[in-house]
């Protein structure tokens, strides 16, 4: 069952773009941040134990409804809302329509739009040099891939009965991190306790993304060019003291650029190696899309998932 909603899951999130504004749920950050108010009881706690409780707060409801749609009606309830959780922890956004978006302001060469597309792949500022800002999107594209789409598939199929758990799992963690970091730039207060929890969700969520990290960077160098992939994997000296989070992303952007292996055209502009940058990161993304789908499928016929 888990295999035929991860199909629809992914065919949905391929045709229902009109509808990822619904993905905003503007009411499940007043949630957290509710969440975040009540955690000052227990400020005396480790700031990991009140993030930990505020993700199963949110995760529970789900694990119930799965296990209790279970094989009723031949398991129809529960692909349908499996389908429905797959839709609302993909993205927030998807990864290949910020890159179409990118690269049709490269090619008009609108500075405002380049500027405001780059930083929704990138999540954050970009340079203003013009070729790093470049490198930095195709970067992101690796990384972000990472965690709008496979880290969501790796869990929904590892917890097998409970996929959907997994996947919102993975996404409420993700939620957990962004409105705890929004919350610190709001206070500028590096001390505070909103800090200690925003640190605390940032390891928590980099936990559940070091096994898809890796998954994912090796379907980068599967789906690329191996050789150049599999010599960036060892991490440069200077990146050993990186923590969990950044280890992980640093990994997926070295990996995946070192995959794409792309060749410097003399006959090109910067916009041209824009565009001709962030579309081949977004079809290497895809590559290993279909490389991950056909591993699960083959798991699934011979019944190592569900």
């Amino acid at each position: 069952m888990n295999f035929i909603a991860l199909l629809l899951g992914l065919i949905v999130e391929r045709l229902a773009t009109r509808f990822f504004h619904l993905r905003r749920l503007p009411w499940l950050e007043s949630l957290i941040d509710s969440g975040f108010r009540q955690s000052q009881k227990l400020a005396t706690w480790p700031a990991l134990v009140p993030v930990i409780l505020l993700a199963l707060v949110l995760v529970l409801p789900v694990a119930a409804i799965a296990w209790l749609l279970g094989d009723s009606l031949a398991g129809l309830p529960y692909v349908a809302f499996a389908v429905f959780v797959l839709f609302f922890s993909f993205g927030p956004k998807d990864i290949g329509e910020d890159v179409d978006e990118y690269c049709s302001a490269l090619e008009v060469g609108d500075k405002d739009r380049i500027d405001e597309t780059a930083q929704a792949i990138v999540e954050g500022r970009v340079p203003e040099d013009q070729l790093q800002c470049i490198r930095e999107v195709e970067q992101a594209v690796f990384v972000h891939a990472n965690n709008r789409l496979f880290a969501v598939i790796f869990w929904f199929v590892v917890l097998g009965p409970l996929g959907p758990l997994g996947a919102w799992a993975y996404r409420t963690t993700d939620l957990i991190r962004r409105r705890a970091v929004a919350t610190v730039q709001e206070t500028d207060d590096p001390d505070s306790t909103a800090a200690l929890l925003r640190d605390a969700a940032i390891l928590l969520h980099g936990w559940l993304a070091w096994i898809p990290a890796r998954l994912t960077a090796l379907g980068y160098a599967a789906a690329g060019h191996f050789d150049a992939a599999l010599g960036a994997w060892r991490a440069p000296s200077e990146q050993l003291q990186a923590n969990l989070p950044e280890y992980n992303e640093n990994l997926l952007a070295r990996v995946g650029v070192a995959a794409l292996a792309l060749q410097d055209e003399d006959d090109e502009d910067l916009m041209q190696r824009g565009v001709r940058g962030a579309t081949a990161a977004n079809q290497l993304v895809f590559r290993s899309l279909i490389i991950w789908f056909v591993i699960i499928s083959a798991m699934t016929l011979y019944g190592w998932t569900q």
